[in-house]
């Protein structure tokens, strides 16, 4: 117990310090919201990825994915360094930094207002993200709760998520985008140090790879039972499953407003560069070794009644010493405070500078500067109250906030940084079915949340360019303005373009 509480303590005393130093580069808006756009390789880089993997991956979406897809769920996490992490950079990272500087935009609503001339695209999308990153938010405290009380067993989950929220707040309120950046950093060493610890302790439990392999092999799948060794199976039992969570966790981040911000403030090219192969590697590590012990919870979890959520928390409470225990603890924190910071900066902005701004032009930029912070407040109140409603699992809670956002905005994302024929309608049209789709299986639950989003966004790159081909482009010179910014000559050192030879 000494270690567990001199642990949290440490942390939570290193986290508060690096936001009030940071607290000096935040003067405006830009610089809470986006660093100035000048935040550099590994701050952008450890950003990006201490944002897409939270509590949400290692204690529901390992657990439980884990649990029905046994080692094979190593997949997803595969497609979450190649995919959501190494062509995202690539496909995304320059252009999108490139063309949201050139139109003045800081958030994806603008961006979708200003690339396709269109006010109430601004307005709505704002509304879908404050609405949907809210379960995205909740699902992250509750992953956070299920740790604490596997490390404290008698504190009750209710003050856990309450600590948590409170010290989102300070770091988030206190240093904004830069001091979120640098707490990243931070945090994203401590994630890979702890997960390297945690799969090794996980396999010494059972004998080490191999008799863990051996074991995990004897067990039958419930969905396949005539199919022998189907945890240890190279697709696992359900190969059709296991690819729609592929797509959710990594083509959604594609499409996801906190995600792809982190482009927006990216430095310069260098930082694109390095940032795409520490961003990769960090995903590796991090998501692979978080679905790679997951596939081994059932060696460890016994229970009568299944409930995902709690797989890893006790696989880990019997396989891990205390010293270990705390360490966990603080991977966790250190995953989830990044992911959540990220979320309360990205709907914040979003609801007073594209919402709120929409309707009056009289907000002033300390007025604006200071609705954002305050509304910091108010996203995580309403994401805990809604983290505190029982029996809401984590996966339905993320699949649904993803599979909506990504669902709704990747397509219009996507080409609209790439093609000049996208059009307003069809991206009208990708955000009503994106939100419409899942949001009926939410209700309704005629599919899984990971199938219905995975579904959503392959839909949303089919609608954009479909619809396209026969509605009307933006104006010509809305659509030009726009990609100018990709033409625009730049002085660049030698290592970086040969001059042309005389002829």
């Amino acid at each position: 117990m000494f270690w567990k509480i001199f642990l949290l303590a440490l942390f939570f005393i290193v986290t508060t310090a690096v936001a009030v130093i940071s607290k000096k580069a935040v003067k405006n808006t830009d610089d809470f919201v986006l660093g100035g756009r000048k935040v550099g390789p590994w701050l952008s880089a450890f950003a990006y990825g201490t944002s897409y993997f939270s509590a949400t991956i290692f204690v529901g979406y390992s657990g439980q994915f884990g649990w029905s897809f046994g080692i094979s769920a190593l997949w997803i996490g595969i497609g979450n360094a190649l995919i959501g992490s190494l062509l995202a950079w690539v496909i995304l990272g320059r252009r999108t930094r490139i063309m949201t500087k050139h139109i003045s935009a800081s958030t994806m609503p603008e961006f979708f207002e200003k690339r396709y001339n269109n006010r109430a695209l601004k307005v709505v999308s704002s509304v879908i993200i404050c609405i949907f990153l809210v379960p995205y938010t909740a699902s992250v405290y509750k992953g956070l709760a299920g740790i604490f009380a596997a490390c404290f067993g008698n504190i009750d989950f209710v003050w856990c998520i309450i600590g948590m929220a409170v010290l989102t707040l300070i770091f988030v309120f206190v240093g904004g985008y830069v001091g979120t950046a640098a707490n990243n950093l931070i945090q994203g060493i401590i994630m890979l140090v702890g997960i390297v610890l945690i799969v090794g302790a996980v396999l010494s439990g059972q004998g080490g790879f191999t008799e863990a392999v051996n074991r995990l092999s004897q067990v039958e799948s419930e969905a396949r039972p005539a199919l022998s060794g189907a945890f240890t199976s190279i697709f696992g039992p359900d190969p059709m499953a296991l690819l729609s969570v592929v797509v959710l966790t990594s083509l959604g981040t594609w499409g996801l407003p906190q995600m792809v911000h982190k482009f927006y403030a990216i430095k310069d090219e260098k930082a694109v560069k390095t940032g795409t192969i520490i961003s990769t590697v960090f995903a590796v590590l991090v998501a692979g070794g978080s679905y790679f012990m997951g596939g081994f919870g059932r060696l460890y979890y016994s229970a009568e009644k299944i409930v995902y959520d709690d797989i890893v928390p006790a696989m880990l409470l019997k396989a891990l010493p205390d010293i270990l225990i705390g360490v966990v603890l603080i991977v966790v924190i250190s995953a989830s405070i990044s992911t959540l910071a990220s979320l309360v900066l990205t709907s914040s902005s979003t609801f007073i500078s594209d919402f709120i701004k929409s309707f009056t032009k009289k907000i002033s930029p300390r007025a604006e500067f200071t609705g954002i912070r305050l509304m910091c407040i108010g996203f995580i109140v309403i994401s805990v109250l809604i983290a505190l409603i029982p029996n809401s699992l984590i996966t339905s809670l993320m699949g649904l906030s993803w599979g909506a956002l990504s669902g709704a905005f990747l397509g219009p994302f996507l080409y609209g940084l790439f093609w000049k024929k996208t059009s307003t309608v069809s991206v009208w049209c990708s955000m009503i079915f994106g939100v419409g789709f899942v949001s009926a299986n939410g209700f309704i639950g005629f599919m899984s949340s990971a199938e219905a989003g995975a579904i959503a966004m392959i839909a949303s790159l089919v609608i954009v360019p479909l619809v396209s081909l026969f509605t009307p482009a933006p104006k010509k010179e809305i659509v030009e303005f726009a990609f100018e910014g990709y033409n625009e000559k730049v002085l660049v050192s030698r290592k970086e373009a040969l001059e042309e030879e005389s002829k």
